[in-house]
């Protein structure tokens, strides 16, 4: 067994209260990656497990097994002294925001990831920076300890990498994708229902709102940067929630000529929210210049300026890449 693995059961045994982050605006990886340890944990080992989210829960998930489950952070009681804290697919503490006191406070604290730029904050740290997303980890973990993956648990992790992945097609799907996806199918996965729930069941106001900010789109450096901004007004004028915003930069990455696009997001705090991606730029060196991280060819930051001037200062640092 796995040294890290054993590590991990033996901590989760001997716990007898177990909390479960996922990070701030969580996505299809750090969701169901949070409910596939916690299911886990309660049916083989006995034990509740508290599954936590962070910011806005996005509804477009809620077709994941066990999916009401999930607690926003400021409901739980924040003082409390967990004996186990589990973050997974959280890059960075301050992604945990206000849980962060709860992950530092408890008796055993454990990081699951797959962030290169993940500096291994944890008592236990199981950090995969090849691996395309932690629900992958997961079911090595799982595979480990000898555990039969159930029907419910198999969802999440498909979940996981397929939103990941981005549907398979991004430079994380390798042969061992496939096959461990080939693995969950196996198990219960219907792969058609999977991603007709993830992708096709957007509301009406989502498509109209996703349309309106890429039609107005800029484009510079003869079309090989696409920068599209979202105001406070634009969310309000479409009733948007956070969530809105998701999978939009990859459509603006599609244009033939793009090679870095970004999305910029007015925050409540009049601060500025940035996806990035790029098709053979590593735009992490971009991101982690305004305290950022990710991925090679995807990753995001919050620049602490208006949108205004984050939209100029990010477009210049862009273009010095491209020079």
């Amino acid at each position: 067994m796995n040294e890290l693995y054993l590590k991990l059961k033996q901590q989760i045994e001997k716990a007898e209260s177990i909390v479960v982050f996922s990070h701030v605006n969580p996505d299809g990886d750090t969701l169901g990656s949070n409910l596939a340890i916690s299911l886990m944990i309660e049916k083989y080992f006995k034990k509740k497990a508290e599954s936590v989210y962070v910011g806005t829960l996005p509804n477009v998930y809620s077709y994941l097994p066990s999916f009401d489950r999930f607690k926003n952070v400021q409901s739980i009681d924040l003082s409390k002294q967990y004996d186990m804290a589990i973050a997974v697919d959280v890059a960075s503490k301050d992604r945990m925001v206000s849980g962060t006191g709860i992950f530092e406070n408890a008796k055993c604290s454990v990081n699951i990831d797959h962030h290169k730029t993940n500096i291994g904050y944890g008592d236990i740290n199981i950090i995969d920076g090849d691996a395309a997303c932690v629900g992958i980890i997961l079911y090595k973990i799982f595979k480990d300890w000898e555990l039969e993956i159930p029907k419910e648990v198999a969802r999440c992790i498909y979940t996981s990498v397929l939103t990941d992945t981005g549907g398979f097609k991004y430079e994380s799907t390798t042969p061992e994708v496939f096959m461990l996806a080939a693995d969950l199918v196996r198990l219960g996965v219907s792969p058609t229902y999977e991603f007709r729930a993830c992708y096709e069941t957007k509301p009406q106001a989502m498509v109209q709102f996703q349309a309106y900010v890429v039609s107005n789109t800029i484009f510079y450096n003869e079309g090989k940067i696409a920068f599209a901004k979202i105001t406070r007004s634009d969310m309000s004028k479409f009733n948007a929630t956070d969530d809105y915003t998701e999978g939009i930069v990859e459509v603006l990455r599609t244009s033939k000529a793009v090679e870095i696009a970004a999305i910029l997001k007015e925050t409540k705090e009049g601060y500025t929210k940035v996806s990035i991606r790029s098709k053979t730029i590593d735009v992490i060196p971009i991101v982690m210049d305004f305290g950022g991280g990710g991925h090679t060819f995807a990753a995001g930051c919050t620049i602490k300026k208006p949108i205004v001037i984050a939209f100029d200062k990010l477009l210049q640092r862009v273009q010095s890449e491209l020079k």
